[in-house]
């Protein structure tokens, strides 16, 4: 898979807006502490990417994850399921490219309740469009994993989304 470069250029006030079926969440992205990051959401997110995947992971006290496009096309009892016969797992899929990791780099780079961070599988480099919130402080993945965003708005939630539920849009706006 190859390495991609986003080519947004940051300035430093993105907001990501998420509608989802459980309500809004503002979260306020890192462009100083994690540019390639948050240039790639922003990207994925202006492109629609994002639209209509479903949550698909739900580990209670921990994360909610979502960003995985093989989730489009199942329903809400498919993703909760695992997926259907035939079709990709959901958790496996993303953009067709990866980034490079910017956890080592990043001076904000603190699983805090709420921190919106990229997921990725055992390379360091292997982040793509996946994407989780936690839920509770998750300081042990603070050395493996990039947080590119602080929720400022909709905890609550957060904390009310389970695997299946909808990401029906992200929209980018500025402070």
């Amino acid at each position: 898979m190859s390495m991609y470069t986003p080519q947004y250029k940051v300035v430093g006030d993105e907001v990501a807006v998420l509608e989802t079926s459980k309500g809004t969440i503002k979260v306020k992205l890192d462009g100083e502490g994690a540019p390639i990051h948050v240039a790639n959401f922003v990207e994925l997110a202006e492109k629609g990417f994002y639209n209509s995947t479903k949550f698909h992971r739900y580990v209670p006290g921990f994360v909610i994850q979502g960003g995985d496009p093989h989730t489009k096309d199942l329903t809400p009892e498919e993703v909760a399921d695992g997926g259907k016969f035939g079709a990709p797992r959901p958790g496996t899929g993303g953009p067709g490219y990866t980034i490079k990791a910017e956890f080592d780099t990043n001076p904000n780079n603190s699983h805090i309740d709420g921190a919106l961070a990229m997921a990725r599988s055992q390379h360091p480099d292997s982040a793509g469009s996946q994407f989780y919130f936690c839920l509770g402080a998750q300081h042990a993945l603070d050395s493996g994993y990039t947080v590119f965003g602080k929720t400022l708005e909709g905890m609550d939630t957060i904390g009310a989304l389970r695997a299946g539920d909808e990401l029906i849009s992200v929209t980018i706006e500025h402070l």
